[in-house]
């Protein structure tokens, strides 16, 4: 399966007044009490990034939830100022979304949600002298998070999917997705069975990969590492990795964690978020034809094929 993060791209950020276009901006310029998670600083919800999470799940044919909320997501990292993230757990604003591949194959769509993005730490060695430093410009960015099923066996559907998700998410206007940028960050969950109907016990996620080429070699990276795991008869450890582009292999970082381990409640500074079935028709009117229908009326309107229909 899949996660994928994109950031939005509204003028400010997800519960403050601070301007969301942090990229190259001087370290640390773009902060107030509520991004930077100071005592008695109380967070305000951005409409719009909402209306676009919800137009990104519209989008990928999910199920609006007409009552949803925001919830504590409870960890401690350098970059996460307040010691959780603001996100969403059991009432995503969208759920049980599809994208269909040109093969016809279904990729089910698990969650659509939406949350702030953490700060940027910056490792730096300096004459020997190993630091690290931390920017929270990005902090309190909006951040959509995509979930999928467990429904790829290959890279390569891997890299139409996500080729795809770019497309829409680029189509509504809602994100620039560019992954040099970080505006969209890839992360496959990556676990090998012998029996095709039975889920592993284990998943090992890559984090933070920003190019579709990256994705695909730690995918295959992963696939035979595990299996020379397996062949031994032992089960690989449940673990977030990295990829080492230089190395061209994937690197341990931390033992992952259970759902239980973020100790999830509801944010209490944040009042439910509910959706009338006006609003959701008036926000599902919002999204333009996307290029998987244009094409098809294209290819229907002037008789051609689909490569013409594509450049067209």
């Amino acid at each position: 399966g899949l996660e994928v993060h994109v950031e939005l791209k509204t003028k400010s950020k997800m519960f403050c007044r601070c301007s969301a276009d942090y990229f190259s901006k001087e370290p640390n310029s773009h902060t107030c009490p509520v991004c930077l998670g100071l005592p008695g600083a109380l967070p305000v919800p951005n409409r719009q990034a909402i209306e676009w999470c919800v137009m990104i799940a519209l989008a990928l044919n999910c199920d609006i939830n007409e009552f949803s909320k925001f919830d504590r997501k409870n960890y401690f990292y350098p970059d996460l100022p307040k010691g959780y993230q603001i996100s969403q757990f059991d009432l995503p604003f969208g759920k049980n979304g599809s994208i269909e591949l040109k093969s016809g194959k279904k990729i089910g769509i698990t969650r659509v949600h939406m949350e702030e993005d953490t700060g940027k730490l910056i490792h730096q060695d300096v004459a020997g002298v190993k630091t690290s430093l931390i920017d929270f410009n990005r902090s309190s960015v909006p951040l959509v998070e995509i979930v999928t099923e467990p429904d790829f066996h290959t890279a390569y559907d891997v890299i139409e999917y996500l080729q795809r998700l770019q497309q829409i998410v680029r189509y509504l206007d809602v994100s620039n997705a560019d992954m040099d940028k970080g505006d969209m960050r890839l992360e496959p969950n990556i676990s090998l069975s012998t029996d095709p109907s039975v889920l592993p016990h284990y998943k090992v996620e890559v984090k933070n990969i920003n190019s579709f080429r990256f994705v695909g070699k730690s995918i295959e990276f992963e696939l035979k590492r595990q299996e020379e795991i397996l062949e031994k008869g032992n089960t690989p450890v449940q673990e977030t990795r990295g990829w080492n582009e230089t190395k061209n292999e994937t690197v341990s970082q931390r033992i992952k964690e259970e759902a239980n381990d973020y100790r999830y409640f509801p944010e209490p500074d944040i009042p439910p978020i509910t959706f009338s079935k006006e609003e959701i028709i008036t926000l599902r009117d919002r999204v333009p034809e996307l290029q998987e229908k244009k094409i098809v009326r294209l290819m229907k309107l002037f008789e051609i094929a689909e490569y013409d229909a594509e450049i067209g």
